[in-house]
């Protein structure tokens, strides 16, 4: 099953993600992890991406969409994946579709978690991170077993610099205008499945799992 997951921030994006996988059986590609992984062992493709962000530079669209299908081509993928982060405009869509049809195959769906403004602020202003091992609470929907420790390490959770109301509006903002045309192009390919991610992060995957079933 090849996948993507989209959504504005604190949409739940990494909490779905990992169930997901776990359930399918899929590796979760995160653009981000894919970046860290080349940048620290010096490949020729993390050496250029490291080049445009030491300048402070967005990373170029080509780029990105190299680092992206060289990772498609790892042979543990051969069960499928879930791509997170990527794409996130139509050009990398574009892209995308064009190395996986090189490669004989194709997305069978794009999760889109839909959530409205309000709630994704009130999300962030209440989320708490490990800095240890990045993992995310929330202090009324999702607290650590003890108040203010992460359950895997015991690290003391801290709140991000930019989980601020101003700062997530921006984001979302930028996220809204960056993916909508992401959204109506993988609409018009008859790929979306539309989720309601304002509920209870049990039920949000238990839409996800029935949508992917009836795929398949």
């Amino acid at each position: 099953m090849r996948l993507v997951i989209l959504g504005p921030p604190g949409a739940g994006k990494g909490t779905q993600a990992a169930s997901i996988v776990d359930t399918f059986n899929v590796v979760h590609i995160s653009t981000g992890d894919i970046f860290r992984e080349n940048i620290k062992n010096a490949t020729e493709l993390g050496q250029k991406a490291k080049s445009y962000m030491d300048r402070g530079e967005l990373v170029p669209d080509e780029l990105v969409n190299e680092i992206v299908v060289d990772r498609l081509h790892k042979p543990d993928l051969d069960n499928g994946f879930l791509l997170d982060g990527f794409p996130r405009t139509v050009n990398q869509a574009v892209a995308l579709d064009a190395a996986l049809e090189q490669m004989g195959t194709k997305l069978d769906r794009v999760i889109n978690i839909v959530v409205a403004s309000d709630l994704l602020i009130d999300r962030a202003v209440g989320r708490r991170v490990c800095p240890k091992c990045g993992r995310t609470y929330h202090i009324v929907n999702q607290k650590p077993k003890v108040e203010g420790k992460c359950d895997a390490d015991g690290e003391t959770l801290i709140q991000r610099d930019d989980d601020t109301e101003e700062t997530v509006k921006k984001r979302i903002e930028v996220y809204e205008k960056q993916t909508s045309p992401l959204i109506d192009y993988y609409k018009a390919q008859g790929l979306l499945l539309d989720i309601d991610g304002s509920q209870a992060i049990d039920d949000v995957f238990e839409q996800i799992r029935r949508g992917l079933e009836e795929e398949a």
